[in-house]
């Protein structure tokens, strides 16, 4: 049975006796933000899980939260470009993980001002709520790597297989914090927006605040698509038997990151805010995760014991033939790193993919 929404309502009072503010995540019936919210509370967190519940599979992440954390999850159901709804919930907060966005670019090419109401705008509705409490409220925010653009620039070499960096220290470490921003695409412009003001809201006001520029995330609780979350949708169009889009020639690289990993990482950096605020880093697999799309369907059809039906597509408006973050800062910030291999991960988020949909049969099918 489909979980469903919950009524729009603000947080329900606290039990009695707990005094402790709510750490509050937009998005937070998200992919990222249910994890997120799931590792909090278990760690005695109250968690305010402040959501519209708009896009495909967070009704079911909120249900399963709510299962799982009755007492301490708090759904909100808002939107972030109501800045008087979202308001209340953040005048409680200790702390906030603003992950609440619209997430893909061919959404952003097709409805353009959309995505700069929710991103842009709502991450400034987020900043100003906090200013507005006149209390420092940390803030942790998730941008993207499209902040730096194309990368055109990026001198490549073709590999068998995949595309790589002739640059030698780039092939070492990956794409660090001193890359120069440029914007592409209306996505990377709402979301470097939202960096940018994240990041002068610190300077300006004196707010706590960080930004992590992610590169790709995978794991469970992640309801992907051929536009976002582009690893889980390969795996489920694999389990399911259907055909897989590719767009240009496989080759593009990326630096995977499992969601456990992505977690521990937000955690570390609120952890250190009073060190880290003002500052923007690089969140991905790093070198040692970074992959080809052909190197992933490999893996898939190892997985799946299949071989995947590819429909081949001319290369994406703004996508990125390389990225690869270099983790080196955050690492030596926090002491965090990436702790979940890309191939264990991958098997990870296959296991939930067949208990969550039902494709026993499949998973049977793979193992005989």
């Amino acid at each position: 049975m489909r979980a469903e929404a919950p009524d729009r309502a603000g947080p329900a009072a606290p039990a009695a006796g707990r005094r402790a503010r709510p750490v509050v995540v937009t998005g937070g019936s998200g992919f990222i933000g249910s994890n997120l919210a799931d590792a909090l509370t278990r760690d005695g967190e109250d968690v305010i899980v402040l959501d519209d519940c708009s896009r495909p599979g967070v009704v079911e992440n909120l249900a399963w939260l709510r299962a799982r954390h009755s007492e301490r999850i708090r759904p909100f159901l808002a939107d972030v470009r109501d800045f008087d709804a979202i308001a209340p919930a953040i005048a409680e907060a200790k702390a906030v993980f603003h992950l609440a966005a619209q997430t893909a670019v061919t959404t952003s090419l097709a409805r353009p001002v959309e995505d700069f109401e929710v991103n842009a705008r709502g991450t400034l509705n987020v900043l100003e709520a906090i200013r507005r409490t006149g209390r420092a409220i940390p803030v942790v925010f998730a941008s993207t790597n499209k902040v730096y653009g194309a990368l055109a620039d990026i001198d490549l070499v073709e590999r068998e297989d995949r595309y790589e960096p002739t640059d030698a220290v780039i092939a070492r470490h990956g794409i660090g914090e001193d890359r120069p921003l440029a914007f592409c695409t209306p996505y990377g412009c709402s979301k470097g927006v939202a960096d940018q003001y994240v990041l002068d809201y610190a300077a300006s006001f004196g707010i706590p605040a960080a930004v992590l520029r992610m590169s790709c995330i995978y794991g469970p609780r992640q309801f992907g698509t051929e536009d976002q979350g582009w690893v889980a949708h390969f795996l489920i169009a694999a389990l399911e038997g259907r055909s897989i889009n590719i767009y240009g020639d496989g080759k593009q690289v990326r630096d995977i990151l499992h969601v456990s990993d992505a977690v521990a990482a937000y955690r570390a950096v609120l952890a250190g805010i009073d060190r880290l605020g003002g500052r923007a880093f690089n969140l991905g697999g790093g070198v040692a995760n970074a992959v080809s799309l052909r190197a992933v369907l490999a893996e898939i059809r190892r997985l799946v014991n299949e071989e995947p039906r590819i429909v081949p597509g001319a290369m994406r408006q703004g996508d990125q033939r390389y990225f690869v973050a270099d983790t080196r800062l955050i690492e030596a910030s926090t002491g965090w790193r990436a702790r979940v291999s890309w191939q264990d991960g991958l098997a990870d988020l296959a296991a939930w993919l067949r208990a969550e949909r039902g494709l026993d049969a499949l998973a049977e099918r793979a193992t005989a």
